[in-house]
């Protein structure tokens, strides 16, 4: 394309005052680029923004029916901070990952568990709670996003890889006797066992760790380690649940000691599925 000529003088006027206008633009943006550059390297401020990094931690329950305890995953860490001290299963979320695929990546470096369902619990993100939060960490604040499940205590297998995973050991804790766990997890535990019997009351959560036939006692034991021992009597808790009509008795029974031989249960789920809209009370 030809280049086009301006050949008045009034042209080259308007054009040299255009060019001066756009020159003193730049030079205002590059002052404000260095003011800017200025403030970001200055002390924070109360209005500063915060730089947020996301974790995830795993509050993961299962019940020990033998020795009639209600359990806590924990694992041991490996690094700074908090070396040494026991913790929920949990990690930093990955550039492009999901939270709900971390939480799941997490546990699968350290356990080997079917039937797990993690449901999201709490975001966790009060100002002090990470000590990596210093002040002269600029802004820097760190997010936990907690989940939660209830798994069968006789499925959980533990394939840690303590050389690279950022942990040093794995165990079930009594959740009556928990070690000092680090960062606020004392308090995630605490908001996850909350809403483990609130789902015991209105759900059927419980089906998911028993056998796929089990008697009403197995079931009202599975209450009772959770809720604790006065929670109903174990008249009421039978007449309630079966009153639900969700239980299919099998036609087998069992014996167990002394006592008349038990009926056999399994969980009706296509039952359920007609009352899931309905308010329950299972307890």
């Amino acid at each position: 394309m030809a280049e086009r000529r301006l050949g008045s003088h009034r042209l080259n006027g308007k054009l040299s005052a255009k060019l001066s206008a756009q020159q003193s633009t730049k030079q205002s943006a590059k002052q404000s680029a260095k003011q800017s550059a200025q403030q970001s390297s200055a002390p924070l401020t109360g209005d500063s923004l915060a730089d947020f990094k996301v974790g995830v931690d795993n509050v993961i329950f299962s019940v020990d029916s033998d020795k009639r305890r209600l359990l806590v995953l924990l694992v041991m860490r490996q690094h700074e901070p908090f070396a040494g001290c026991w913790s929920l299963p949990g990690t930093l979320v990955r550039q492009g990952e999901a939270l709900e695929a971390a939480a799941y990546r997490v546990l699968a470096e350290k356990i080997r568990v079917r039937h797990l369902y993690l449901e999201q619990l709490y975001t966790f993100g009060g100002p002090g709670r990470d000590p990596r939060e210093a002040a002269d960490s600029f802004g820097v604040r760190y997010l936990s996003v907690s989940y939660f499940a209830l798994v069968r205590y006789a499925e959980v297998e533990a394939i840690a890889d303590f050389a690279t995973d950022g942990a040093i050991g794995i165990a079930w804790y009594p959740f009556d006797r928990l070690p000092e766990l680090a960062f606020d997890h004392d308090r995630i535990v605490q908001y996850g066992y909350q809403r483990l019997r609130n789902k015991l009351e209105y759900s059927p959560i419980a089906f998911d760790v028993l056998p796929e036939s089990f008697t009403l006692s197995d079931l009202y034991q599975l209450y009772t380690i959770v809720l604790g021992e006065n929670f109903s009597d174990y008249s009421n808790f039978r007449s309630r649940l079966l009153k639900l009509g969700i239980l299919l008795d099998t036609g087998v029974k069992v014996s167990r000691g002394a006592g008349r031989p038990a009926s056999l249960y399994q969980f009706d789920a296509i039952a359920f599925q007609q009352l899931e809209n309905k308010p329950l009370v299972f307890v």
